[in-house]
């Protein structure tokens, strides 16, 4: 026993708050009194979500009754989803990406818990969450007045336009990158462009969008738009074709030596890194695959999946997705590399895919979808996954381009058909959706014979079709340089909302105000 006297006054005031804080918690053990239940965390609170973000979380402070939380949880607008359980949090998946250019809100009212062997139950305390899909935006090159050869940025959401080239650069081509915040461009100077010389640099222009990750110091940078910095000059080498990867951390150039001709590669250029060759055999049309590590490129009378990473020691076939995409009937043959520490070295292929002449468009997932063309001149378009390769299509026109949904379901494609007699030989170009499950091919929109260098760009929600209809007229002036681009283009909307493969409708496009070609969307 303490001896009273021994204790000090603070002594006794502590044991006195200890005991009314026994008493109290048993009080409330026996009598079930507790807080409401409440959401403690809303993963996308106030944030700008992607087609990349497929799930948000709700966190609670206590275990809640699962049925009362699904059936009092509301989304508005609605955004489809499966919800599944780990505990205090529920996962939200969604059923298809979120449209982008809308602001939804979250509403939890009504839910409650209940406590393991008791009955009383507490409604949780009213949630309201909020957050916002990216604005739905695209990139143009024009061809009309101020904005004839210069890149173009349009946003529809906002219902504001910026040219973020500067006059003096004649734009090529383009990609943008996935965190929407610059673009890189292939450019020429406009004399060089008027007098027909292809001498383009690799440039990254800012769209004045801020990436929510950005740190502090470069917010005030990236939120200015047009803001120029070149990439890769051609002083030693002439540029050609580029493509930038999905994490938007390699671009691939193909450049040709000046002083020999004959020296035509690859060069891979990297953040804060000098350009490096490749050093692989010559090759054609090349991509880089979905995870940034590889490229397919079509070599001899096939196509090869090259690693991008001169220093990778080694580079298996079951290591790499997709490189596990030729099939058995395909007469597909693997190579392993088994070390590729000689930067000097001629890089081998992780994969070889024969048979294959271009390589169309690749999914997140790395299945892809190619293009074989056969002896009797016919095209056949093959969707290759882990499992044999599937024959989607055979014509005798022409397959141009194609691209995955975001569901990876459908695949839109722009082809041709081929419609021949004694005096007749004509393609005539439409768009189609193809079901991937089933391999039905549904013509979505005919379009006019005499537009055949169209491009066409999926919007990331899988939404709307972007395109061009260009005229060249060779007989009249080059307004963007000569023999650089078209004397007139139009850009095109075509919406895809509440449309299946399966119903096989023509779609109604709409033409926009703007002139323009090489229309994309940004992620």
């Amino acid at each position: 026993m303490l001896d009273q006297k021994s204790l000090q006054p603070l002594d006794r005031v502590a044991i006195a708050l200890m005991i009314t804080m026994s008493i109290v918690i048993v009080i409330m053990l026996m009598n079930g009194v507790y807080t409401a239940p409440r959401v403690r965390n809303f993963s996308w609170q106030d944030k700008t979500v992607s087609a990349e973000d497929t799930a948000f979380i709700l966190t609670f402070n206590r275990p809640m009754d699962r049925e009362s939380v699904e059936n009092n949880m509301k989304i508005e607008p609605p955004l489809p989803g499966k919800i599944s359980w780990a505990g205090r949090k529920m996962a939200y998946t969604l059923t298809n990406p979120v449209p982008y250019g809308t602001s939804f809100n979250l509403q939890l009212l009504g839910a409650k818990d209940r406590l393991i062997g008791q009955e009383k139950t507490v409604a949780n305390q009213p949630f309201m969450g909020k957050f916002k899909s990216r604005d739905r935006a695209f990139a143009y090159i024009g061809v009309d007045g101020e904005e004839a050869g210069r890149l173009v940025l349009y946003n529809l959401t906002k219902q504001s336009k910026e040219i973020l080239t500067p006059e003096k650069l004649v734009v090529m081509d383009f990609q943008p990158y996935p965190s929407r915040d610059r673009i890189l461009f292939a450019a020429s100077d406009r004399l060089d462009a008027d007098q027909g010389f292809l001498e383009q640099k690799l440039y990254t222009a800012t769209t004045g969008i801020t990436p929510a990750s950005s740190r502090q110091k470069d917010k005030q940078r990236q939120a200015e738009a047009g803001i120029i910095e070149t990439v890769l000059d051609n002083q030693d080498y002439r540029n050609l074709k580029f493509d930038l990867s999905p994490d938007g951390q390699t671009i691939v150039v193909q450049r040709i030596n000046r002083r020999d001709s004959g020296d035509v590669s690859l060069w891979v250029v990297r953040p804060g890194t000098k350009p490096q060759p490749l050093n692989s055999k010559p090759g054609g049309e090349f991509t880089i695959t979905p995870d940034s590590r590889a490229i397919a490129m079509t070599q001899g009378q096939g196509i090869a999946i090259l690693p991008l990473d001169p220093d990778l020691e080694v580079v298996s076939r079951d290591a790499h997705p997709v490189a596990r995409l030729s099939g058995s009937d395909m007469g597909g043959r693997s190579r392993s590399v088994d070390g590729l520490k000689n930067r000097t070295r001629e890089v081998q292929p992780i994969d070889f895919l024969p048979n294959f002449g271009m390589v169309l468009d690749f999914a997140s997932d790395g299945s892809a979808v190619m293009v074989r063309f056969n002896p009797d001149y016919t095209r056949s378009l093959f969707l290759l996954t882990n499992s044999e390769p599937k024959k989607l299509l055979d014509t005798t026109g022409s397959i141009s381009s194609c691209q995955f949904d975001p569901s990876k379901t459908i695949l839109y494609c722009l082809l041709s058909q081929l419609v021949q007699s004694d005096e007749i030989y004509q393609e005539l170009p439409y768009f189609a959706a193809i079901d991937l499950k089933t391999g039905n091919q549904i013509p979505l929109l005919a379009l006019p014979t005499d537009r055949r260098d169209m491009h066409f760009s999926l919007s990331p929600d899988g939404l709307a079709l972007l395109f061009d209809q260009t005229i060249t007229n060779p007989n009249a002036a080059q307004a963007i340089g000569q023999n650089q681009g078209p004397n007139s283009s139009s850009l095109w909307l075509l919406p895809l909302v509440n449309i299946a493969p399966q119903q096989g409708q023509q779609l109604q496009p709409q033409e926009l105000p703007w002139r323009g070609f090489r229309p994309r969307w940004l992620p």
